[in-house]
């Protein structure tokens, strides 16, 4: 964990959020700022920078990964689709440096990016 992460926080119950899904490893809740009807952001307990980092540690990721099957074909998201999306530093967006994965969906998202 680290201290001044707002992640970190929420992983510990410091923060309140809209969690949808927790096992031992994952949590996945709602995006404050949401960028479609359904917009969801899992991460890991344990703290990670970004995809690079976590990358390093393949079982971790692959417990991300699970977590988000898990959830979206228990809620139906595969029918219809979904998106996931990470960033990796400022000038692609990352603005907590807890590496997190969103999962959007719920309507037609259209062309990624521009």
């Amino acid at each position: 964990m680290s201290a001044d992460c707002l992640f970190c926080k929420i992983v510990e119950g410091k923060i309140p959020a809209s969690k949808t899904f927790e096992n031992d490893n994952v949590i996945g809740f709602v995006d404050i700022h949401p960028q479609a009807k359904i917009h969801l952001l899992f991460v890991h307990k344990t703290h990670t920078a970004d995809i690079n980092e976590l990358s390093g540690d393949p079982k971790s990721l692959g417990e991300i990964f699970q977590a988000i099957t898990e959830y979206t074909k228990a809620q139906g998201l595969d029918k219809n689709g979904f998106r996931v999306v990470t960033n990796l530093g400022k000038h692609a967006g990352q603005t907590v440096f807890h590496t997190h994965f969103h999962v959007l969906s719920g309507e037609h998202l259209g062309r990624f990016g521009s």
